[in-house]
């Protein structure tokens, strides 16, 4: 939308102090009553033109302008006019777009000056100004010398209270408006960043997904790829019926990871993806098919899941296992523990490898930076993506490196709630 000049905006009130001017000079050039007085009857005039301009503008200096036609007026005794009728738009915008502090000394000056004037006006120069408004009653009791003072000083306050009144009422009425748009407009941000981060959350838990899925199918497949190479071939029938099975682990595991994949990418948005995210000895089992001696321990009796906790129960147990056959050394098992007493507690440990992850990749996740793990895992999908899906339901990760008589070992523990914690 474009910007209005400020003289086009201004504009409107130059010509309404100009009309307020010419108005005067029409009524003192025809006032007989002004022989005398007619110099400080223009300045009069003058002042209240300015003040009818610049009401809008600048509220306080049309405040002043009002006050300097009074002082004028009681100073040299000039009787009123009907021009200054229009100190009635003075205080409307004293009241409409003042500062505080010109509101209250306007507020202040309309009773002010409405006793200043009866109290230097005499009841000639009040019957006249009457006269000239068309209050017939109020001029026959100040023309017979009656109490006319309390009557006309309610008066002249009436006529610039009202304005000021209206013009307070609507400074209000646009505050409460813009209170409103402001509130829209801050709810519709609040709402627009929290589309925003639902989307980046669906996008990170959607990276996470295929992340774990295909890591895990790829590091089964190199395992059972690599097992092949260890194929005994002093007899042959033996040799290709081995390497006949290896062959179809491979393709079973890779048939099973695109059918994942599929079920990840085909899932509604923050709803857990169908599949078998409760078999988690089938995870088990898949390791054990790729040539990796694994043991299994489960205490307690197991228990159903809901739906978000078994994902996040299966994914974990998946980034474990794929952790382990990564970085584990062959022909050392891998131990896996599942204890349900309390909380499902979920534990993977394996003896470090010669080209197993650092010591930095591999303390206490407590003292790693997150920004370092993004790094260490590419994307930050490894560690901190176990870390993260277990905090979504109330769950904590602890992955640490011990140093063993046998060897350094990597342990990674999950403990997942057995109901969600959020």
């Amino acid at each position: 939308m474009r910007e209005v000049p400020a003289w086009q905006r201004q504009a409107p009130d130059a010509a309404a102090g100009v009309a307020a001017l010419a108005l005067g000079i029409v009524e003192v050039h025809g006032n007989i009553y002004l022989d005398d007085e007619r110099p400080a009857a223009y300045l009069l005039v003058l002042a209240v033109a300015v003040g009818v301009g610049l009401s809008r503008a600048l509220p306080a200096a049309a405040l002043a302008a009002a006050w300097f036609a009074g002082v004028v007026q009681v100073t040299s005794g000039v009787g009123a006019l009907l021009v200054e009728v229009l100190l009635a738009v003075v205080a409307f915008g004293c009241a409409r777009w003042g500062s505080a502090v010109t509101v209250w000394l306007s507020a202040l000056s309309m009773p002010l000056g409405a006793i200043i004037a009866v109290l230097w006006l005499d009841s000639d120069l009040v019957y006249r100004a009457l006269e000239i408004v068309g209050v017939r009653m109020l001029a026959e009791t100040a023309y017979r010398g009656g109490d006319w003072r309390i009557p006309a000083s309610l008066l002249i306050f009436a006529l610039l209270a009202t304005p000021w009144l209206l013009g307070l009422a609507l400074r209000f009425l646009d505050r409460a408006r813009s209170s409103r748009v402001s509130q829209v407009e801050a709810e519709a941000e609040r709402d627009q960043a929290e589309e925003i981060a639902r989307l980046q959350e669906s996008q990170a838990r959607l990276a996470r997904d295929v992340h774990d899925v295909v890591g895990h199918s790829l590091a089964v497949i190199l395992a059972q790829a690599e097992s092949a190479q260890y194929l005994p071939d002093d007899d042959p029938a033996a040799h290709t019926a081995a390497l006949k099975r290896t062959m179809a682990n491979i393709a079973t595991s890779a048939r099973t990871s695109l059918q994942d994949v599929r079920q990840v990418l085909s899932a509604p948005a923050g709803a857990p993806a169908a599949g078998q995210h409760g078999d988690l000895e089938a995870l088990v089992e898949g390791v054990r098919a790729s040539g990796h001696e694994v043991v299994s321990t489960e205490v307690g009796a197991a228990r159903p899941l809901p739906p978000e906790l078994e994902v996040v129960a299966y994914r974990v147990l998946q980034e474990m296992l794929t952790n382990a056959i990564r970085h584990g050394r062959r022909g050392e098992p891998v131990r896996v523990e599942r204890h349900w007493e309390g909380e499902l507690r979920l534990e993977v440990r394996n003896v470090v490898g010669d080209a197993a992850t650092t010591e930095e990749e591999t303390r206490p996740l407590a003292r790693v930076d997150p920004a370092e793990l993004a790094v260490q895992s590419g994307v930050g999908h490894g560690l901190e993506g176990m870390r993260r899906r277990l905090e979504a339901v109330g769950g904590r990760l602890d992955v640490r490196r011990r140093e063993e008589p046998g060897g350094a070992t990597f342990t990674a523990t999950a403990w997942v709630p057995l109901r969600a914690g959020r």
